[in-house]
């Protein structure tokens, strides 16, 4: 029987592929792949199966993943759906109220809406609990003010997770999130455009006196910063899951390129600087998976994965960028042109430095807890 890896890469390699260059030219929205996606349940995974999810523990969870980002190459797509799953729905079944839950997240795992997650501001970024958007308590609604920058999925979003501050000089006390739906008034988006991920939608909102029922608070008053905590221990340490997959994908696309193009009379495989790359890429793949699974044997137990996740997300994001310059450097003038794909693969791997912590900010916290 084949595995859930082996069957999700059957699967995203005949119904997600086609048409990418010109989506990511375009810059947009692959709802056809996102609701194929949905219907092969890919965006209700570790979610139980009461919810309309697939209830898959966090191993297969992260292995079908993986083998996502190895069948399709359809990158933003894929960071959508862990935009998704990590920020909104396993917040929400972990932090959500009982009507929460059953309002919003068997819709999430159909699909049937899209999910964002707004922390980043203008001047709040790394530096994130200095966030200056307010909500303010009116009776049973609170009224929230403020900009969001950065975020993943908003202009196609259904359901926004937002974080503001009910006393700021509280601090991250004082965070506080809430379940903000598209078509509130005084909320409005603007579109944002990027260097790679173009098939992820990105966003700046703007909340002007947006009127939120205290029923949409997730969680308690002042437990954002809790709630947040938790979600990016999921994101960071399994968010890459899908880019140890593409990792493996390049890889074998470089290996058959090195065996088959032939330079100087020889397969330019049987050069030593070729070979190296390709040992290097071999290399950075299998140490990725092993700490993407130590993360998930962790978790699996029920332990915190706070450093683990934090050594996951550097190593993978890192040894991604560096596998694609190898793969456009293997492919040589080739690799430099769009229709070969590569540069767009470098272009989406470079984000991964960036969102849910930078490369920095996961040294920081390595080094913290290395006691340093």
């Amino acid at each position: 029987m084949a595995t859930i890896k082996e069957r999700t890469i059957e699967f995203a390699s005949i119904q997600l592929d086609a048409n990418i260059i010109e989506l990511d030219r375009q810059e947009k929205f692959n709802r056809a792949g996102w609701d194929k996606c949905s219907k092969f349940g890919i965006l209700g995974l570790p979610i139980p199966l009461e919810y309309g999810g697939s209830g898959a523990d966090i191993m297969t969870t992260l292995q079908a993943l993986e083998g996502l980002g190895c069948g399709c190459k359809d990158n933003g797509l894929i960071f959508a759906m862990n935009a998704h799953l990590w920020a909104v729905e396993l917040p929400i079944l972990t932090f959500g109220t009982a009507d929460q839950k059953q309002k919003y997240l068997p819709k999430l795992c159909q699909g049937e809406m899209i999910a964002a997650h707004a922390i980043s501001e203008p001047e709040a970024g790394s530096d994130i609990y200095s966030l200056k958007t307010t909500a303010v308590r009116e009776g049973d609604n609170y009224i929230l003010n403020g900009r969001k920058m950065f975020v993943t999925n908003a202009p196609v979003a259904d359901l926004i997770l937002v974080f503001a501050t009910v006393e700021p000089l509280q601090g991250k006390k004082g965070i506080t999130g809430f379940l903000v739906e598209k078509d509130l008034p005084g909320l409005a988006v603007k579109s944002l455009s990027k260097m790679g991920l173009r098939t992820a939608m990105m966003g700046e909102i703007t909340l002007n006196n947006c009127q939120v029922q205290i029923e949409n608070r997730l969680g308690r008053e002042g437990g954002g910063f809790g709630i947040f905590s938790h979600s990016m221990e999921w994101e960071r340490g399994a968010i890459l899951a899908s880019a140890v997959g593409t990792m493996e994908r390049l890889l074998k696309r470089c290996l058959d390129y090195a065996k088959t193009r032939q330079q100087f009379g020889q397969p330019i495989g049987k050069f030593q600087l070729i070979s190296s790359k390709l040992v290097e890429m071999k290399m950075r793949l299998e140490t990725a998976r092993a700490l993407l699974y130590q993360f998930a044997e962790l978790k699996q137990m029920g332990k915190a994965a706070h450093l683990e996740a934090a050594m996951a997300k550097l190593q993978i994001s890192e040894a991604w960028v560096q596998c694609c310059l190898d793969a456009i450097q293997i492919h040589g003038g080739y690799g430099y042109l769009t229709e070969f794909e590569l540069e767009r693969e470098l272009r989406d791997a470079l984000g991964s430095k960036l969102y849910s912590g930078t490369s920095e900010i996961q040294q920081q916290t390595i080094a913290q807890f290395m006691g340093l």
